[in-house]
């Protein structure tokens, strides 16, 4: 049984095991029918009810649902009033949305290194990035790990930045007691697949700023005005206005309704996620061979992502063929993710501050990259499934140890 599957042996698992899956029962589904019972499909009453819950959840004045992460960052930047080439800090270390929502609004993202040890925004080497044409900056909570909030934070109010904490994989993450997500001018979540809570696809962007919710709530829903006291004129009970160009990023009331049966459990969820990877550092810890992640003083991860880093100068094998070695045990695994300033898209951009064609913008998030892999780490996962993980990890680097 110790022979990895890879060399001949039998895997560690007969079925495999996903790298990621929901955490749905019966009252998930209970929710959502009653909610096509109640003849309302879109933006009604359980919007409304998951907004509060979900600003309630979060310490927040204000939520507003949208269709999507992706959609929740880009609002955040037309409610921060950022248009063209006005520049925005981002980290590389992102999902593609967190940076193409500044390409949305026709400004320059900023691709800014992170931390080797948080691989968060290194507010090191923030200052050097910043230009008179500096905006905003976006603060990617990095698979749930919390940037040290509180020098980026300093930086920004020195120069009057917008903050914009991207917190689509940091849903329950704490900095310093406080929920990441809640410190910028806005905070953005996302509930897909993946995600602790889920509502399949959709988004929340908080904020403590009413004028802000409201330009938000505008521009998630067409840039349309429905409030009488807010219309240029009053034609009627029927008369609604577009104010402002806006986008069709509302939310559905199956979404919503599954979300306020979801975020009940959050912090059920929470629980499971951080047990999962205290068995998982535990077990693996001692591996020279490997880096487990590392808390920062301070930081509360949400444990969306288990990022695992080998060390190759200790192994026979290359990131690949480790990879494929632990599939082969029957083992869903990911890498999250490829810098945002070498995929395809960006290389091909052209600007100095995107186009990495000749040298490297951001060495210490490409030297992730490219010794990381994520490890299945999800509430639905049973005590038997972690050990199978930790089990095709050993196979796998004891075989390939030099």
């Amino acid at each position: 049984m110790k022979t990895p599957a890879v060399a001949g042996g039998r895997p560690v698992r007969g079925n495999p095991l996903p790298f990621a899956a929901p955490m749905i029962d019966e009252d998930d589904i209970r929710s959502v029918a009653d909610s096509l019972r109640g003849g309302v499909l879109s933006m009604g009453s359980a919007v409304a009810r998951f907004e509060e819950a979900f600003a309630s959840y979060t310490g927040s004045k204000y939520a507003v649902a949208v269709s999507s992460g992706a959609a929740g960052l880009h609002i955040a930047l037309m409610a921060g009033g950022i248009g063209p080439q006005e520049e925005v800090i981002a980290s590389p270390l992102a999902r593609p949305a967190a940076v193409n929502c500044i390409l949305y609004q026709k400004a320059v993202p900023v691709f800014t290194d992170v931390s080797p040890s948080t691989m968060t925004l290194d507010p090191e080497k923030v200052p050097a990035r910043l230009t008179d044409r500096t905006r905003a900056v976006i603060i990617t909570h990095y698979g749930g790990f919390p940037c040290r909030l509180d020098p980026l934070l300093e930086i920004a109010g020195e120069r009057n930045l917008l903050v914009i904490e991207d917190s689509t994989r940091a849903l329950g993450a704490l900095y310093r007691g406080r929920m990441a997500g809640t410190y910028g001018h806005m905070g953005v979540f996302s509930f897909s697949g993946l995600q602790g809570v889920t509502t399949g696809e959709g988004g929340m962007v908080v904020t403590d700023d009413e004028e802000t919710a409201r330009w938000l709530a505008m521009f998630r829903d067409g840039g349309m005005i429905r409030e009488r006291e807010r219309l240029t004129r009053d034609l009627g009970p029927w008369h609604r206005e577009m104010q402002d160009l806006g986008y069709n990023y509302r939310m559905t009331e199956m979404q919503a309704a599954l979300g306020l049966s979801q975020i009940q459990k959050a912090n059920l969820f929470l629980k499971r996620r951080a047990e999962i990877a205290r068995k998982y550092t535990a077990a693996l810890g001692g591996l020279e061979q490997l880096v487990v992640p590392e808390i920062a003083e301070g930081s509360r991860p949400s444990w969306e992502i288990y990022p695992l880093r080998i060390r190759p100068g200790l192994l026979s094998a290359g990131r690949r063929e480790i990879f494929e070695a632990i599939q082969k045990e029957n083992i869903g695994l990911d890498v999250n993710y490829l810098p945002v300033h070498i995929q395809p898209y960006y290389l091909w951009i052209g600007h100095p501050d995107v186009c990495t064609i000749v040298d490297s913008l951001c060495p210490v998030a490409e030297e992730i990259y490219e010794n990381l892999i994520c490890l299945p780490i999800y509430p639905a996962m049973t005590d038997r499934d972690v050990e199978d993980v930790i089990t095709a990890v050993y196979r796998v680097i004891n075989h390939f140890s030099r």
